[in-house]
């Protein structure tokens, strides 16, 4: 193993020597102080499923890195779950947390001089930050994405944390009762792992290895399977492997990398939030992209080769065993750029060599698509101007152009309420403003309006505009992350009630039907409102939080 560790203080040294006392006294030999220091990243928590696994999976980690010739240290961090996090201040915290990962782990790793890292991910917000992380401290890291939970059985019917949380919305109508919900809460999760489904859990797990990022072969994988343990061990061998060989991520994050990660990410239809991480996971790692555009270009030439949920009716056990975003990739070889370096240590040419068996009726060639269009697409219009974000995979075909009324809120307990009264009616636009990163601040969980309309059964009869969090689990006429967001003075908050919008997805756009002089009169004369925020963190991020264009990551804005 190369000696020329950064871990190795010289002899000595105040650091050499404080630091060779602390881990004398904790019980490490002498003879591997020497060696690579592989941090352990754990994201864990025992207030969600989602982590439930990983304690035992950083353990297994630990041996791994020993037998490999490692020294492995468990660095813990917090650990956001979208449907815990998110209880409180109408899940302000959520986005926030990704971008104090990604600090936590700078602190850990850079404050103690490791050399390696392998990184646990798991929730929605864990493998962004991890991917950003490795962006930014640029050492050899690998992302080890911890597997997908199973879903039940209720009375002959199958329940998932995605019926759960459209079934909010059956319940708010009176559809069902509060004891069947009760009995769905029972049987929705069987074991540890991240949302059943292409959310956006699931979709960051797959970018993982489309960036090169995670080991081939590894995503999705269900958790607290005899796959998963096999996977972390392999990862573990293999950091010391990139340590020696000095392959470090910006190696491997290169513009191509996310060209390939933004054509399987249209292609199997992930969560909209994929857009928002990439465009960080880019800043982090120094590059000047546009994903939005590079969204916008790739869709043009590709089309949806998976159906998986909420995408359409296969599972993403079904995903899994059909060869996952491996099999993805090897269907989409002629479109990627085969070049890029990967974890594996090899380049994805390499990768792609390897013959493999997929089953056609889960991953379809390019050819024979099961939709002649992406999975997700960018929109633009006077009320977008940057882009906006829609999950055509989760769209029914029919509604490809939408014209209706403006019901305009900034609260979605409010949306929530007159959509239990019945106020909300087919043919609405829906628009839910004020809840962008700045906005909020800290996105606004504006998807639990979205899971709502879905479980109202109006989510093919009423459109959604929002610069609000998303969920990956959404379905419906949802138009996502629209860019500027209303509070940086986005054409989204000049939206009046009963104004009229028109949603033309054939042509990509999305306007207010108002007479240009009118519209930039009303842009022109635009405020934004004065706020008293309280003094914690939400207004550290309010204030250094830079547009979603750039992935809200930290910085000034102009």
């Amino acid at each position: 193993m190369n000696n020329k560790l950064r871990s190795n203080f010289e002899e000595g040294s105040t650091r050499w020597a404080v630091r060779r006392a602390q881990w004398i006294a904790m019980g490490i030999s002498e003879r591997d102080f020497h060696k690579p220091k592989i941090a352990i990243i754990n994201s864990s928590s025992g207030l969600s499923i989602c982590y439930q696994h990983l304690d035992d999976l950083s353990k297994l980690a630990q041996e791994a890195v020993k037998e490999a010739g490692g020294l492995a240290f468990e660095i813990n961090t917090i650990a956001p779950s979208d449907f815990v996090t998110s209880a409180g201040k109408k899940a302000r915290y959520l986005m926030p947390t990704r971008d104090l990962m990604v600090n936590d782990i700078e602190v850990m790793i850079e404050g103690a001089v490791l050399d390696g890292m392998i990184m646990l991910s798991s929730c929605d917000k864990t493998t962004p930050a991890h991917l950003m992380a490795a962006a930014r401290l640029n050492i050899p890291a690998i992302v080890v994405p911890c597997g997908y939970q199973l879903g039940g059985n209720c009375h002959g019917r199958e329940v998932d944390i995605e019926e759960v949380y459209k079934g909010v919305g059956t319940l708010l109508t009176g559809k069902m009762t509060l004891n069947e919900m009760e009995d769905w809460t029972r049987c929705a999760i069987k074991g540890p792992g991240v949302c059943a489904g292409l959310a956006t859990a699931n979709s960051m797990h797959c970018m993982a290895e489309a960036l090169g990022m995670a080991l081939s072969k590894t995503t999705p994988v269900r958790a607290g399977s005899e796959k998963l343990n096999v996977i972390v061990k392999s990862a573990c061998f293999k950091i010391l492997e990139l340590i020696e060989n000095n392959i470090r991520p910006r190696d491997i994050l290169k513009r191509e990398a996310f060209q390939n990660a933004v054509k399987v990410a249209i292609s199997i239809g992930c969560s909209v939030n994929t857009v928002r991480h990439l465009a960080a996971i880019s800043v982090e790692a120094g590059l000047d992209i546009d994903i939005i555009k590079m969204f916008e270009d790739e869709s043009l030439h590709l089309s949806q080769i998976t159906q998986i949920r909420p995408n359409g009716p296969d599972r993403i056990e079904d995903f899994d065993i059909a060869g996952g975003t491996n099999a993805v990739m090897h269907r989409l070889q002629r479109h990627l750029n085969k070049n890029v370096q990967t974890v594996n240590g090899t380049s994805l040419l390499t990768i792609l060599s390897e013959r493999v068996v997929i089953d056609e009726k889960f991953i379809r060639k390019t050819e024979n698509p099961f939709r002649n269009e992406p999975g997700l697409v960018i929109i633009r219009g006077n009320i977008a101007p940057s882009g906006a974000i829609v999950k055509l995979s989760a769209i029914d075909g029919a509604n490809r152009i939408f014209n209706g009324p403006a019901r305009v809120y900034e609260d979605e307990d409010v949306a929530m309420l007159a959509l239990a009264k019945g106020d909300i009616i087919k043919g609405d636009i829906v628009v839910l403003r004020m809840m962008g990163p700045v906005g909020g601040p800290g996105t606004v969980f504006a998807c639990s309006f979205m899971a709502a309309l879905s479980g109202a059964g109006l989510a093919d009869s009423v459109a959604v505009v929002t610069d609000g969090e998303l969920s990956g689990l959404n379905k419906g006429i949802t138009i996502g992350q629209v860019m500027p967001e209303a509070a940086c003075g986005g054409p989204l908050a000049i939206i009046e009630e009963g104004d009229t919008i028109l949603i033309d997805l054939n042509k990509r756009r999305i306007d207010l039907l108002i007479s240009e002089e009118s519209y930039k009169e009303k842009m022109s004369n635009w405020k934004p409102k004065e706020r008293n925020l309280e003094h914690n963190w939400l207004k550290f991020y309010a204030d250094n939080v830079m547009s979603i264009e750039k992935g809200a990551v930290f910085g000034r804005r102009n």
